[in-house]
C-alpha cells in the first residue's frame, strides 16, 4: 500500500518500506501524538521515536516489526511525548536517548535514566542504519530531530514539535522563536534538499520543498 502518513488514534499503522529500514507511524493519546518505529531490515534492530502515550498500542506497534526494541529517542521534554516511556522501557529494557538539555527533565518526570544525551551532530544507530541528530532549540532547550539519509541520498527527517506543515513549533516569547527559527533555517532548510520528507510530532507529514517558500511568512508573523 502507498504510504500517506495520515494516521489517527485507534486507526491502523502507516508503513513505509525503504531499502535499509521500515518506518511505521501511529497516533496515540488525547493529543494525537505521532510515534515512529524504525526497523532495520537487515538486523531486525528497532528504534522508537517518542513513547508518547498508550503503552499497549506502542507495544503492539513493536510486534508489527520484529518485537525487539533497542532504543527509544524522546524528541523533547514535554509530557505528551514521554507518558508511555516508563512502561515501554519496563517491558522491553530499551535504552533511552534525548537531547542533553532536556535529559534531566525527562528523567525526573518519568523515573527513567536517559543514558544517551544527544548533541547536534551526534549519530544514532538502528542496526545497520544511522541517523544524524539535529538540535533544534527553542520549543524546548533540548529538542532534537533525527535525519535518516537513504543510500540514494533522500533524507527522512523526524522533527518532534520543532517543525510542522505550516510553521515551526510553539515557543514562549520572541527570543525562543528567534532561536527555533534560526536553527530550523540553518540546520534544516540550508542543509537538506526540497525532497526531504518531514515526519512531525503531531499531524500530517510534509516536505521541505512544500514549506520552503513560506519561511519569510513565518519570520514575519513570529510564530
Amino acid at each position: 500500500m502507498t504510504y500517506t502518513g495520515d494516521v489517527h488514534v485507534g486507526g491502523p499503522t502507516e508503513v513505509r518500506v525503504l531499502d535499509e529500514i521500515e518506518i511505521r507511524k501511529a497516533a496515540v493519546g488525547p493529543m494525537q501524538n505521532n510515534a515512529y518505529l524504525l526497523t532495520c531490515r537487515a538486523t531486525g534492530a528497532q528504534l522508537l521515536i517518542d513513547a508518547a502515550d498508550d503503552p499497549d498500542r506502542l507495544l503492539a506497534l513493536l510486534q508489527e516489526g520484529t518485537t525487539q526494541l533497542d532504543l527509544v529517542v524522546t524528541t523533547h521534554r514535554h509530557p505528551d511525548h514521554h507518558r508511555a516511556l516508563a512502561s515501554v522501557v519496563a517491558v522491553t529494557g530499551a535504552t533511552v536517548a534525548a537531547g542533553a538539555d532536556d535529559a534531566d527533565a525527562i528523567a525526573e518526570a518519568t523515573g527513567i535514566d536517559v543514558t544517551q544525551r544527544l548533541h547536534d551532530g551526534d549519530i544514532v544507530r538502528v542496526g545497520n542504519a544511522t541517523l544524524a541528530v539535529v538540535a533544534l532549540r527553542g520549543h524546548t532547550p533540548g529538542s532534537v530531530a533525527l535525519a535518516y539519509r537513504e543510500p540514494d541520498q533522500r533524507v527522512h527527517l523526524f522533527t518532534g514539535d520543532s517543525l510542522f506543515p505550516g510553521g515551526v513549533g510553539a515557543t514562549r516569547g520572541p527570543e525562543a522563536f528567534d532561536q527555533l527559527y534560526t536553527d530550523v533555517v540553518q540546520r534544516v532548510f540550508e542543509r537538506f534538499d526540497d525532497d526531504t520528507w518531514v515526519y512531525p510530532g503531531h499531524g500530517r507529514d510534509t516536505t521541505l520543498g512544500t514549506e520552503r517558500e513560506h519561511l519569510p511568512e513565518w519570520r514575519a508573523r513570529g510564530w
